[in-house]
């Protein structure tokens, strides 16, 4: 089984949001938090200076792209800056009504600063040892593209994509986004010690298998004792390797991925939270619904009303 498939699957990982921009100089923008998301700018031309709220700046030029997973709030700029108008500002000051190009100032063609950016979201709540990891940001270079063929191919493919406004380019263009953010997190596993440690364990003989085994049989009543067997480990053994490479309890991880199961199910109206319970191994709905309420500061059926 390919856990990290199922990860994504679960968390609700889709593509929601495409447009170009044309900057001339001077020019800045700030863009807002965003929960449960993650941002990315990919240069087309020129170059960008982005800055966090830690205040480190980074340059991205011509091929560059930058994923911001968390999507915390940063500035663009043709400049290091740490004063900005707001994307709200800047948008309603030009009219933009979601369609076409973002153009600020009217500099020559070959002075702007032309990209493509967009930002992914996940389910309400969505959550998991592997978000948890991911560094404050992701920054892709040309030559680090040229390393990566398929992540290059698909950068390529969005960046041609975008300039051609027909029938069906819209669903495209956000499917080759979730590509590219799986494509991104497989690169930057090497350059992240965290990062590299969390994949190591889906790799790892024993937690790897354990972790097959919590995805595929969730609802089963499983214990440290039990998974220890089932892969071949000591209790003691078992339980501190875990720990070690997923930074967090067998235990804690199987709620706590039940718990993410059943936000997937309850988005489905037709399920009963008893049918949810039963699902992802609960004994009863009552304990089912003092686990999730905990979790996440509303009942099943609150969440559920929601949907």
């Amino acid at each position: 089984m390919d856990v990290l498939t199922d990860v994504f699957d679960t968390i609700g990982l889709k593509g929601a949001l495409y447009f170009r921009t044309d900057f001339s100089s001077p020019w800045a923008v700030e863009v807002p938090n965003l929960k449960d998301a993650a941002r990315f700018h990919l240069v087309v031309q020129g170059n960008c200076y982005v800055t966090l709220p830690s205040e480190e700046t980074i340059v991205l030029e011509a091929g560059d792209l930058i994923l911001i997973p968390r999507g915390q709030s940063h500035i663009l700029a043709d400049q290091v800056t740490y004063d900005a108008p707001s994307l709200e500002t800047v948008l309603d000051d030009l009219n933009y009504d979601g369609n076409g190009v973002v153009i600020v100032g009217s500099g020559e063609e070959q002075a702007s600063t032309k990209m493509v950016c967009g930002h992914l979201t996940f389910r309400r709540g969505a959550d998991h040892p592997v978000l948890n990891a991911l560094p404050d940001y992701i920054h892709t270079t040309a030559g680090d593209r040229a390393r990566e063929p398929l992540l290059d191919e698909m950068l390529r493919l969005i960046a041609r994509r975008i300039f051609i406004e027909n029938l069906g380019s819209e669903a495209s263009l956000t499917r080759m986004s979730e590509i590219v953010f799986i494509e991104l997190i497989r690169a930057g596993i090497d350059k992240d010690g965290q990062l590299t440690s969390m994949i190591n364990a889906f790799r790892d003989k024993y937690i790897g298998l354990a972790l097959e085994l919590i995805h595929k049989r969730a609802s089963e009543p499983w214990t440290v004792e039990s998974l220890a067997r089932e892969v071949g480990m000591s209790r003691s053994r078992f339980s501190d390797r875990f720990n070690s490479l997923m930074n967090t309890s067998p235990m804690a991880y199987l709620t706590e991925w039940r718990l993410q199961i059943s936000l997937t199910l309850l988005d489905d109206v037709r399920n009963s939270v008893q049918q949810v319970s039963n699902q992802v191994g609960y004994q009863s709905p009552a304990a089912f619904t003092r686990a999730f309420s905990k979790r996440f500061g509303a009942s099943p059926s609150q969440y559920q009303k929601k949907v």
